[in-house]
């Protein structure tokens, strides 16, 4: 279940040490490219910490189409987006990056040259010589529920994310949306929860067919309520939220009321270019603009690759960015190395990238 691929993704990137505060670079954002960033420093000798606003890692491929099929990665004919994360968390595991999860860059500190301090929005201070932008179209946030008073609730009865499945066990759950995450969140809480009940906006989900079905079996066996409609209202005794009003997409617009214990809102994600925009960068259009041989800023030892980059004949493609992580690896390594000459080397042939990678030369 994606669920429990989520929980792995977390778990994995968890588990290593986080005390540290000095690195030779920090990646902001950890989807494909910001993980790939990893694997193409670690080559060149580099190590690196990871910021991320999401709770795991992936970015996009796990948020937005975790199960969807992605057809461009060269010599994979098909993968998903948590496949392909899983490939990469295993690619880059032999440079054993530090990843910060949760959490979002709140400031940007030039000290000199190659010495930065990068403070997160959870009070972490890192130390680095060189920043590497990867955030794709920006941090993601939640869609939220737009009824009025109703966010005095979140964190203690509204959640728009599950980070502890237990938390929801014998709750009577209203859980919001039809896509991919409401619905493997509902079967996955489907046997835990007092009671749940699934509301999604019209009878047509975005989610795959196969959990579609599997909700409806689901409901079948009473032990999940579908409705079609949308919250417009909320209860409370003593303080604690108690109801919701649904008003149905029926003939008659019926408003039922339903008892709540914990509401879970699956609306989608929003990105934002966020604290990125106050860091001096020039911008156009939102995105940042980089020099094209070498995808650095207009801020000296600040890179940005992926969406959130542009120049000449960008296109938003997880292959580009895949490229410009290459390129700008390289670049760092000559700008902490400048007066040493700078080879090319291939993980096919060099003893040195093989012995980086854990790799046995003479078996290879």
């Amino acid at each position: 279940m994606l669920a429990n691929h989520l929980h792995g993704l977390q778990a994995q990137t968890l588990l290593v040490n986080q005390m540290s505060t000095k690195t030779d670079v920090v990646i902001v954002g950890a989807g494909p490219v910001g993980l790939f960033q990893v694997f193409e420093l670690g080559l060149q000798g580099l190590s690196a910490h990871i910021i991320d606003a999401l709770p795991h890692v992936g970015g996009q491929c796990t948020e937005l189409y975790p199960d969807k099929p992605i057809y461009d990665i060269p010599a994979v004919p098909i993968c998903t987006g948590l496949e392909l994360v899983e490939k990469l968390q295993e690619q880059i595991a032999p440079f054993e990056p530090v990843v910060h999860l949760d959490q979002t860059v709140s400031a940007l500190e030039k000290r000199g040259e190659h010495d930065f301090l990068v403070t997160t929005s959870l009070g972490l201070e890192l130390e680095c010589k060189a920043v590497v932008i990867a955030a794709g179209a920006g941090s993601f946030t939640p869609v939220r529920l737009r009824v009025d008073a109703i966010d005095q609730f979140e964190g203690s009865q509204l959640f728009y994310r599950v980070r502890d499945p237990k938390q929801h066990a014998d709750k009577h759950v209203v859980l919001l949306g039809g896509g991919d995450s409401a619905l493997d969140w509902a079967l996955a809480l489907a046997d835990q929860v007092a009671s749940l009940t699934v509301i999604n906006r019209t009878e047509r989900f975005r989610a795959a067919e196969a959990s579609v079905d599997k909700l409806m079996e689901l409901e079948a066996q009473g032990k999940v309520n579908v409705l079609f409609g949308a919250v417009k209202a909320f209860e409370q005794t003593d303080g604690q939220l108690s109801g919701v009003d649904c008003l149905l997409r029926d003939e008659n617009k019926t408003t039922i009321k339903l008892k709540v214990d914990h509401l879970l809102v699956f609306f989608g994600l929003s990105p934002k270019l966020g604290p990125v925009e106050e860091f001096g960068f020039e911008l156009e259009k939102n995105m940042v603009t980089v020099d094209m041989s070498t995808f650095e800023t207009s801020l000296p030892s600040v890179f940005a690759i992926g969406d959130i980059n542009t120049y000449p004949g960008k296109k938003k493609l997880i292959l580009s960015g895949f490229h410009e992580a290459a390129l700008a690896a390289h670049e760092i390594k000559r700008q902490f190395e400048p007066d040493k000459k700078q080879y090319t080397q291939y993980t096919t042939t060099s003893p040195l990238l093989q012995k980086r990678l854990g790799v046995d030369a003479e078996s290879s």
